[in-house]
C-alpha cells in the first residue's frame, strides 16, 4: 500500500506555512499596522508627524518632546523594540545574553514605578479599545466619544492606548466630559505618536506593563471594533474574571453587528465543545448604546464598592 505523501502545513487563507511565508506575513502585519496608525491620524485630520510623542510635566499640563531612542547602545538593528529584545531567544555570546537580561529587569521594574506613579491618582477607571484607523465620521468613533463623555461626567477616568481612531475618540469624549483623559502608548517598531486629546501620557517599552496598568486602573473595559491588539485586551480581562483575578469588572462589547460572528464561534465551538462554561458567555454585554454601556460600568462601580465596604467591615 502506497505510503500517504506528506502535505505542508496551510495558512488560515489556505497559504502553504514555510520560514519564507512566514517571514513575509510578519512584515506585511507591521506594515499593515503602520498603515492602520497612520490611516486613523489622517483621517483625524493630521499627518502622523505631527503627533509627536508627548509627556506630562504635571498632572494636566503637556509639553511635547522629541522622539526618543530607547538603549541606542545594545540595538543590533533599527528601531528594535525593548519587548522584541527582551523576548529573544538566547543565542550567540551566552555571556553577553545573561548580562544584559538581569539589568532589562531593572528596566521592567522601574517601568512599573513610573506607571503606578504616573496613574495612582485613578481609582475610577475605564478603559476604552477598538481600531486606530476609525475615522471621526465613523458611527463607531461618535458612539466611543459619547461613551466617555457619559462616563467622565459621572468622574470616571477614561484610559486608552494613546493613539488615533477609537482612542482618539474616547480621550476626546473625556475632556469634552471634564474628566481625567489618559493616554497609555506603547513602543512600536516605527514612531505612532500620540492623540491630541490626552491629559495624562504614559510611554511604555513592554506590552505586559502597559497591560497591568490598564487592568489595575480601570473598572472596566469597553471593546469597540479593532483587530489583534483589541482582541488581545478582551481575552487578556475575560481570563482575568474566569480565573477569579477581578471581580465586578464589566467587559463590554460595542457592535453587536460587528461582535456577532466572534459570539456564534465562542457559542458553537467553546461551549457546544465544552472548552468554556456556558456561563462564561455571560460575562460579557453586549450594546450598541452609549448610555447603556455607560449604565453598566456605573453600576458595577456600585457593586465593587459595596463590596469593599463589606471587606473593610469584616472580622
Amino acid at each position: 500500500m502506497a505510503k500517504p505523501r506528506p502535505t505542508r502545513p496551510r495558512t488560515a487563507t489556505g497559504k502553504k506555512a514555510t520560514p519564507v511565508g512566514r517571514t513575509q506575513a510578519e512584515q506585511q502585519s507591521r506594515d499593515g499596522l503602520l498603515a492602520r496608525t497612520e490611516e486613523g491620524h489622517r483621517k483625524a485630520g493630521r499627518e502622523p508627524a505631527e503627533a509627536a510623542p508627548r509627556v506630562t510635566s504635571g498632572p494636566r499640563a503637556v509639553r511635547r518632546i522629541e522622539a526618543r531612542l530607547v538603549d541606542q547602545d545594545i540595538r543590533d538593528r533599527p528601531m528594535l523594540t525593548e519587548d522584541e529584545k527582551l523576548l529573544q531567544s538566547p543565542h550567540g555570546d551566552l555571556g553577553a545574553f545573561t548580562t544584559s537580561d538581569p539589568w532589562r529587569v531593572m528596566r521592567i521594574t522601574s517601568e512599573f514605578v513610573e506607571g503606578f506613579d504616573a496613574l495612582s491618582a485613578i481609582s475610577k477607571g475605564v478603559t476604552i479599545f477598538g481600531s486606530a484607523r476609525t475615522g471621526p465620521d465613523d458611527p463607531q468613533y461618535v458612539a466611543a466619544q459619547e461613551t466617555a463623555r457619559l462616563l467622565a461626567l459621572q468622574g470616571f477616568s477614561i484610559l486608552t492606548g494613546a493613539g488615533p481612531g477609537i482612542m482618539e475618540a474616547a480621550n476626546k469624549g473625556a475632556k469634552e466630559g471634564g474628566g481625567h483623559s489618559v493616554g497609555c502608548n506603547i513602543e512600536l517598531p516605527f514612531e505612532q505618536g500620540a492623540n491630541p486629546y490626552v491629559d495624562t501620557l504614559v510611554n511604555f517599552r513592554y506590552f505586559f506593563v502597559r497591560k497591568t496598568m490598564f487592568i489595575k486602573y480601570s473598572n472596566a473595559f469597553i471593546i469597540f471594533p479593532g483587530g489583534f491588539g483589541t482582541l488581545d485586551e478582551l481575552f487578556e480581562a475575560l481570563t482575568l474574571i474566569q480565573t477569579g483575578k477581578i471581580y465586578q469588572f464589566p467587559v463590554i462589547l460595542f457592535g453587536r453587528h460587528y461582535w456577532a460572528g466572534l459570539v456564534r464561534w465562542l457559542t458553537s465551538r467553546l461551549v457546544g465543545e465544552g472548552k468554556v462554561s456556558p456561563g462564561d458567555l455571560d460575562l460579557m454585554l453586549l450594546t450598541d448604546d452609549p448610555a447603556e454601556a455607560a449604565q453598566a460600568v456605573i453600576d458595577a462601580h456600585a457593586a465593587q464598592e459595596a463590596m469593599h465596604a463589606v471587606a473593610q467591615t469584616a472580622p
